[in-house]
């Protein structure tokens, strides 16, 4: 579209123009149902090329089924990490309960996935880079919607007009703030903040995870493979999040640091890697709640617009289905009103359930009590009894529509309808 075309309302033929910001899940996979519906789309990233690594991510239940649909379940597949203890230690040391991963999690064994958020993105991306227009090294910096499309300004300087813009960077999404506001209006914080980073594997871990516990305080390695390093994962109760330390390295490390002074274990190793670390990733678990999704002719995906939090573990689950609905929802409405509107009746229930978990349990592997620590190391021992969890309806709890699609088929489903919540 160019500024003086005319309205993609009235418009039945052109082909339209949709720019999205963020490149990590459910902006490649948003881009990809939007060109398998016609659309002309960019990308927009403010890294300056695909990020790799990062730590391990789940593709659960509803979310499964999108990646079936867009081809790529073999190569996810062939990603899967396959995980097999989970290995809880207590505040000396002392193993408490080793688990198979589903049957703390709750996922499906030979269905569920675990993989690199970095192999996802990667797999997303060479799915999309041939039809889908990539700016790495930009981002937004102002959007009008005065006229008849979104005139955009680019940190580079280029200005470009879209029909349609959606934010799907994360978070701490600067198109949220852009629009709506400031991030503290939406942000629910759960009362932890956490460390990210790699170290090297010195106990010889394979495939598998070790968390070490004490009230109030988690420290975990994750062994991913035979890998000479891990990743490593330290949590601690938070009350109030720690804003002025997010915005300063050093004061992330010390807050860390503070945090775990006089721990066991391998804990003192792990701060002092994590000190050396040039990957440290340091938030808050927290959620982003909001009233509405979309302002106008820009609307907000995944994260961006309902980040369940790592507690949840569905994170990338909620931005994979959320994308495909967008699209669905634009797909099938020409009118982008009634498109955000359907994207919001048919997905809020969906993101409500799985925010839900938080409250549900979810929390429970992070004690901030003794009597608690107690209690869910009574509940993993009793675990271990078990031959298998159950699934968590919430995962499964959305039933995927035909995709209003440009002709080319969609694999057929072999499963993907919602499960009855009780």
């Amino acid at each position: 579209m160019t500024p003086n075309g005319p309205s993609t309302d009235v418009r039945t033929t052109a082909r339209r123009e949709v720019l999205i910001s963020g490149a990590s899940i459910s902006g490649p996979a948003l881009a990809y149902w939007l060109h398998r519906s016609g659309c002309a789309v960019t990308v927009v990233e403010k890294a300056g090329a695909l990020r790799g690594g990062g730590y391990p991510i789940d593709i659960r239940g509803t979310a499964v089924e999108v990646v079936r649909r867009m081809g790529i379940l073999p190569r996810l597949r062939d990603a899967h990490i396959d995980v097999r203890r989970c290995t809880f230690l207590d505040a000396e040391g002392g193993q408490v309960a080793s688990l198979t991963p589903r049957a703390v999690a709750g996922g499906v064994e030979g269905r569920d996935l675990e993989v690199r958020r970095g192999d996802l993105a990667a797999i997303l991306h060479a799915l999309v880079r041939d039809d889908v227009e990539f700016l790495f090294g930009d981002s937004i910096d102002t959007l009008d919607q005065s006229g008849q499309g979104v005139d955009v300004t680019f940190r580079s300087g280029r200005r470009r007009t879209f029909d349609l813009v959606v934010g799907a960077d994360g978070m701490h999404s600067t198109t949220r703030e852009a629009l709506f506001g400031p991030e503290e209006r939406f942000h629910r914080h759960l009362g932890y903040g956490f460390a990210l980073f790699t170290m090297p594997n010195t106990l010889g871990l394979s495939r598998e995870l070790v968390m070490w516990n004490t009230p109030g305080k988690a420290a975990a390695l994750y062994a991913t493979g035979d890998n000479d390093e891990v990743h490593a994962f330290l949590t601690f109760h938070q009350p109030e999040p720690p804003s002025d330390a997010l915005r300063n390295p050093d004061a992330q490390r010390d807050l860390v640091a503070a945090a775990f002074a006089g721990a066991g274990w391998e804990v003192p190793g792990m701060v002092g890697a994590m000190r050396d670390a040039d990957d440290l990733f340091l938030d808050t678990a927290g959620q982003i709640r909001m009233p509405h999704w979309s302002s106008g002719r820009v609307a907000l995906v995944g994260d961006a617009a309902y980040a369940p939090s790592f507690l949840t573990g569905q994170g990338s689950s909620l931005a994979l289905a959320g994308a495909y609905v967008l699209a669905n929802a634009l797909a099938t409405n020409r009118d982008h009103t009634a498109a955000f509107a359907a994207y919001e009746r048919d997905l809020r229930e969906f993101v409500a359930m799985n925010q839900a978990l938080v409250d549900n349990g979810a929390a429970t592997l992070f004690p901030t009590t003794a009597r608690a620590l107690e209690q869910r190391d009574a509940m993993l021992r009793g675990l271990v009894t078990l031959p298998s969890a159950t699934p968590r309806p919430a995962h499964s709890a959305l039933a995927l529509p035909a995709f209003a699609h440009d002709g080319r088929p969609v694999p057929p489903s072999g499963a993907a309808r919602a499960r009855p919540v009780r």
